[in-house]
């Protein structure tokens, strides 16, 4: 992998971290770097959001847990922006879900708060230069994930789809057209490589959306009266 030196441009960074104390040390942590140039900071999701819409950066470091809206959330709005940041998520991970949640939502790399410093300098930079850096993952599996291809919108119509809302519902409920509804949906039975809406719904309840913990409100099958009444073991 070609080093990213200090004869390079340095790469341009923002930072969004709820916690005062961390913010503070990653800004001066990637101050000091000459292969970076820090452009801005926030301590909330639209602060940041609000930052990067108004000057452009090639990476932004968030924390997940950010107020308002939430590093997911955040992640999702800009990936559907022309141009946006590569985003490396900067987070505690106890429980070992957060770089495949933070993948999924659209981020380009995940560094762990345990980790040395160097850790995140290194995933930025390996972002800048176009990779994806999530330790412990198989990215080309989680790619081939057909969920990934969905628009914010498209991922909100397969979930209503699965409240078994019709078309007129969907219209009402996302102030949207007849036809635009039936375009939307067009796209994305192409996407996920179905051909109805009980396809689609079956890929909904099989893969789960991505960050997603609902319970499954599919009813319960009803007894076959043919199979006559159920033996005990």
């Amino acid at each position: 992998m070609q080093q990213l030196g200090t004869t390079n441009p340095p790469v341009t960074v923002a930072l969004a971290d709820s916690n005062p104390l961390v913010l503070s040390a990653m800004s001066e942590i990637f101050d000091r770097d000459p292969r970076f140039s820090l452009v801005a900071t926030s301590s909330t999701a639209e602060g940041f959001l609000g930052m990067v819409m108004r000057v452009p950066v090639a990476i932004g470091v968030i924390d997940w847990n950010l107020p308002a809206l939430g590093g997911q959330k955040l992640c999702e709005v800009l990936r559907e922006q022309p141009s946006p940041p590569r985003l490396v998520v900067y987070g505690d991970d106890p429980k070992g879900e957060l770089p495949r949640l933070a993948m999924l939502a659209g981020a380009a790399g995940f560094a762990a708060r345990s980790a040395p410093v160097d850790d995140l300098l290194r995933t930025c930079l390996s972002v800048a230069q176009g990779q994806m850096v999530f330790p412990f993952l198989d990215i080309r599996a989680l790619q081939s994930d057909p969920i990934l291809s969905l628009t914010r919108k498209e991922r909100a119509l397969l979930e209503a789809l699965s409240q078994g809302l019709t078309n007129k519902d969907l219209a009402r409920d996302f102030a949207i057209s007849a036809n635009t509804v039936k375009f939307h949906l067009s796209n994305l039975f192409a996407k996920l490589g179905v051909a109805s809406r009980a396809q689609a719904i079956a890929f909904y309840y099989a893969s789960r959306m991505p960050g997603e913990r609902r319970p499954d409100t599919r009813p319960e099958p009803r007894p076959d009266p043919r199979s006559g009444p159920r033996k005990e073991g």
